[in-house]
């Protein structure tokens, strides 16, 4: 038993050797694992929007948008860039007209997306709800649609800063632009999904360009407030309250037709709607009482060392001193002149009984006179013009009216016309010899003469009894 035991303890001291001397390979083991490469950390699963926002239709129908507001404004950049009132028209007109035809047009292919790919049923197996689905594929068209929009807003105002001569930048009219833009796009979408026929978006751009052409052409009934379009002019701002109220009505119907189709209780669509019906009836209700004349357009800035004064329009108040310089020579020659009127005025209206109304807004491009003389032609035929007279203006008294317009402010083609009645029959050679020597006896006149003379034609300008205008 004794040589038992210690046979035991022998084999039980060279197994611990043993294994001390396989310890440090066991430490190494680990070790080794340690240095080994270690996986990738899990990659987070990328939002569905983000390859409907980066890739596939919708960023091409911002572009689309962008350049068709983009070319239709530059071939016009001569009417709007000199005033921030004439860029909100225009930059209003061209959004809505063009921009929301395309924005059905493109939301209505979008919508009929799926039917096209014959994926319907596969995208009815998905977790996530209708709503959720339709959002995905609706959202991109309209949020790049918005910043179509928003691109050439931006270049427009720039474009206007830059030649601006009085007025202020509307930034209101824009946001309800865009949310009108948005809803289109959102609407066509439910029309797509609902008739996913080939030929529906082109039909339903037709159709919302012709119904907002024949609201903007024929704009008397009472339900004309209810187009984003609008019925104001260049002088008209709309109440502080008219352009949410828009919003509401615009947006109120498509997040009701969205809601009407996708929602899991369409009930629901109840509460856009009913906005929406409120939104529409206050408008009708206000009617032309939703927009009035801006206060720069009732105010004027006068040059009072001249007679007639001139006057032009606060919103083009920095226009003032090359309005004076067209104008000098016209003034100069009626220095001393009595019977003139009191001032040339550029306000909203018919001029009062001692004022001539001068057309500014007509001359101005990129903010300068586009032809000073023909401006000063124009000027001087509100002094003297005889469109009043029902009948023809007797040859006689039409021979002194040529005669004071080719001495104060002539016609910028007086000389094409006379060149055309030199060829012309036996009558129109006639006609312009007589008109040639009445110019030559007013210049050859006195100062004094030539001064008494103006004083008497200009108390008779708007007579249309040629016995009252004397005789040249």
């Amino acid at each position: 038993m004794t040589l038992v035991a210690a046979q035991g303890e022998e084999k039980g001291k060279k197994g611990q050797e043993k294994g001390e001397e396989k310890g440090p390979a066991q430490e190494q083991e680990p070790q080794t694992h340690r240095n080994a490469p270690s996986a990738p950390p899990p990659r987070t699963p990328r939002h569905p929007l983000r390859a409907e926002f980066r890739r596939g239709f919708a960023p091409w129908t911002g572009a689309a948008l962008f350049l068709t507001l983009a070319a239709t404004l530059a071939a016009a950049s001569a009417q709007w860039q000199g005033g921030w009132a004439e860029t909100r028209e225009q930059l209003h007109t061209a959004a809505l007209l063009l921009g929301v035809p395309l924005a059905l047009a493109a939301g209505c292919r979008q919508g009929g997306r799926e039917r096209r790919r014959r994926t319907e049923q596969l995208l009815a197996t998905a977790v996530r709800s209708p709503l959720a689905r339709f959002l995905a594929a609706a959202l991109p068209v309209a949020c790049w649609i918005v910043a179509g929009y928003a691109v050439t807003a931006a270049l427009a105002l720039l474009a206007t800063a830059l030649c601006a001569t009085g007025d202020r930048p509307d930034l209101v009219a824009p946001l309800t632009d865009a949310v009108a833009l948005a809803s289109a796009a959102l609407v066509g979408h439910v029309v797509g999904r609902l008739l996913p026929w080939m030929l529906t978006a082109p039909l339903l751009a037709v159709a919302g360009y012709a119904v907002l052409g024949i609201v903007m052409y024929d704009n008397t009934g009472p339900l004309r407030q209810l187009t984003p379009l609008g019925s104001a002019s260049d002088i008209d701002v709309p109440v502080w309250w008219q352009p949410p109220v828009v919003a509401v009505w615009t947006g109120g119907l498509a997040v009701a037709a969205v809601l009407a189709y996708a929602a899991r209780r369409r009930f629901t669509a109840l509460v856009p709607l009913a906005a929406a019906t409120a939104a529409g009836a206050l408008l009708v209700q206000t009617g032309d009482g939703l927009w009035h004349t801006n206060t720069l357009a009732r105010q004027q800035v006068c040059d009072t060392s001249t007679a007639p004064q001139i006057c032009v329009n606060a919103r083009y108040k920095d226009l003032l001193p090359q309005v004076t310089d067209a104008l000098s020579g016209l003034t100069d020659r009626l220095h001393g002149v009595r019977n003139l009127p009191v001032r040339f005025t550029d306000l909203p209206g018919e001029p009062g009984p001692d004022e001539v109304h001068l057309p500014i807004g007509w001359s101005v491009v990129r903010g300068k006179l586009a032809d000073p003389q023909r401006f000063a032609w124009e000027a001087g035929m509100a002094l003297y013009g005889r469109n009043e007279c029902d009948k023809a203006v007797d040859p006689r008294v039409a021979r002194a009216d040529d005669a004071v317009e080719h001495y104060l402010a002539p016609s910028p083609s007086a000389q094409d016309f006379d060149e055309l009645n030199a060829k012309g029959s036996k009558a129109d050679r006639a006609d312009l010899r007589d008109r040639l020597d009445a110019r030559a006896r007013l210049k050859a006149m006195g100062d004094e003469e030539r001064r008494a003379w103006l004083s008497a034609y200009l108390a008779t300008a708007r007579a249309c009894d040629p016995s009252e205008v004397p005789a040249l």
